[in-house]
């Protein structure tokens, strides 16, 4: 259990993921936890819903957390924090989920000393499967960091990484859960082509995907090796995997990733 006070600023998808995540896993009591966001109706559900301080004021926030979660579009960075440099000071922690946001620029956006951790997590953090990775900038602490990740582990798996990393992150498991929604639609979409009804289609892709990402992380065993273990000579599964292979399946992935690894860069660079 922390004994630190926490702000989220921004209770959208993200923040009110983590708000739940927090509470959820009693790391602190909800006397302890303060959200704030710009939209009264937010405020409003929130506040009834999971029964803490929901505020329209960061100043407020920033003055009653030690940690302080900032849960905003990257392209709203700088007009929220620029207000905020002196009522987080070096005393505050700021974790920062705005995608591609690198250290370097939130601390100049503090000022001086400013203790800053980056975050990439991902939209599963709303089920407790999230994949995180976070890094510090140069004034946090080891205990700063430790903290982050007791916070992101109460909402799925969290790897410290180093910064040059997070871009890459952010193209993979961030953006990541689209990709295999995508996959999941097509492999419905193949059902239904071949004749199943779309729910029932629906319904064993998903058990597929998840029976095999289950698999995957509790075998210990190579892509590779269970890759095989389905595919028999001559059989179905190697005429399925020829046609992605010839559709340039796995590449098409790696340029995804590539691409929006890339577009993390550009928005970390302030570019619209």
């Amino acid at each position: 259990m922390l004994k630190d006070k926490i702000g989220i600023i921004g209770a959208g998808k993200i923040g009110s993921a983590l708000l739940r995540g927090i509470i959820g896993a009693g790391l602190v009591g909800k006397e302890h936890v303060v959200a704030s966001d710009a939209e009264g109706e937010v405020r409003k559900r929130l506040g009834a819903e999971i029964g803490i301080k929901l505020t329209a004021d960061n100043v407020e926030l920033c003055e009653f957390a030690d940690i302080v979660i900032l849960a905003v579009k990257p392209q709203v960075v700088e007009a929220v924090l620029q207000p905020l440099g002196k009522s987080l000071g070096k005393k505050k922690l700021l974790v920062s989920v705005a995608a591609g946001v690198p250290t370097e620029r939130l601390q100049n956006l503090l000022g001086l000393g400013a203790r800053v951790i980056r975050v990439m997590t991902n939209t599963p953090l709303v089920v407790g499967a999230a994949a995180s990775a976070y890094a510090k900038g140069s004034h946090a602490t080891q205990e700063d960091l430790d903290k982050v990740g007791e916070i992101l582990s109460s909402v799925g798996i969290a790897l410290p990484l180093d910064e040059r990393y997070l871009d890459a992150v952010t193209g993979l498991s961030g953006s990541g859960p689209a990709y295999v929604f995508l996959f999941i639609e097509s492999l419905t979409d193949g059902g239904v082509q071949m004749g199943l009804s779309r729910d029932a289609a629906l319904r064993l892709a998903l058990q597929t995907v998840y029976g095999a990402a289950k698999m995957a992380l509790e075998s210990g065993k190579h892509l590779g090796e269970l890759k095989d273990e389905v595919t028999s000579p001559g059989g179905t599964t190697i005429a399925g995997l020829f046609a992605l292979e010839r559709g340039g399946f796995k590449g098409t992935i790696m340029e995804a990733i590539r691409q929006a690894t890339k577009r993390s860069e550009a928005l970390g660079k302030g570019e619209s």
